[in-house]
C-alpha cells in the first residue's frame, strides 16, 4: 500500500487545460481547414476554367519576358498581386459602403449625438422584455448539457401539446 502511494507522490501532476481553451483551438481548427478546403477548390476551379493563364499566374515572369509582353495585348498578374489589389478594392468598397448607410441613417434622424441616436432608436425599435428572475436554466456546463436541455424542452412540449389535443 505504501509503495502505491509513492508510486503517485513521485508523478507530478498535468496542469489541466481549461475547456474554453479547447473549444477555442477545436474552433480555430474547424475555421482553419475550412478556409484552405474553400482556398483550395476555388484555385482548382480557376485551373480548371483556364490552365494555361493560372500557370502563367502561378509561375510569374521573370524581367526579361516581361519586357516582351508588355508590347503584347494585356500582361498578366500573378495571383498573388491580383489578390492584394482585390482585397484592396473590396476593403475600399466595404468601409465606405457602410459609412454612406450609416451616415446617411444618422442625418435621416436627424440627431447630433450618440445619446439623441440611441435614445431614438429606443423610441422605434421594439422593447426587450426583462427575464428577470429567469422563467428557466441560465447556466449550463457545456455544448452537451445545453442540448440536452433542450431536447428535454422539446419533449416536454411536445407532450403537453399531446395531452391538450387528447382533452
Amino acid at each position: 500500500m505504501a509503495e502505491v502511494e509513492a508510486k503517485s507522490e513521485d508523478k507530478p501532476e498535468k496542469p489541466k487545460v481549461p475547456y474554453e481553451v479547447k473549444a477555442g483551438l477545436f474552433l480555430s481548427t474547424a475555421a482553419g481547414i475550412g478556409l484552405l478546403a474553400g482556398f483550395g477548390s476555388a484555385l482548382a476551379s480557376a485551373k480548371k476554367q483556364d490552365p494555361k493563364s493560372f500557370d502563367a499566374g502561378m509561375i510569374g515572369v521573370d524581367a526579361s519576358a516581361k519586357q516582351k509582353m508588355a508590347h503584347a495585348r494585356h500582361l498578366h498578374e500573378t495571383g498573388a498581386s491580383l489578390a492584394t489589389r482585390a482585397l484592396g478594392y473590396g476593403t475600399l468598397y466595404a468601409f465606405t459602403g457602410c459609412g454612406i448607410l450609416f451616415f446617411s441613417i444618422w442625418k435621416l434622424m436627424g440627431v447630433n449625438n450618440l445619446t439623441e441616436f440611441r435614445d431614438k432608436c429606443g423610441g422605434i425599435l421594439p422593447k426587450i422584455p426583462k427575464n428577470n428572475p429567469p422563467q428557466s436554466r441560465t447556466e449550463f456546463s457545456g455544448l452537451n448539457d445545453l442540448l440536452q436541455y433542450i431536447i428535454d424542452k422539446d419533449k416536454e412540449e411536445k407532450a403537453m401539446k399531446h395531452k391538450s389535443k387528447e382533452s
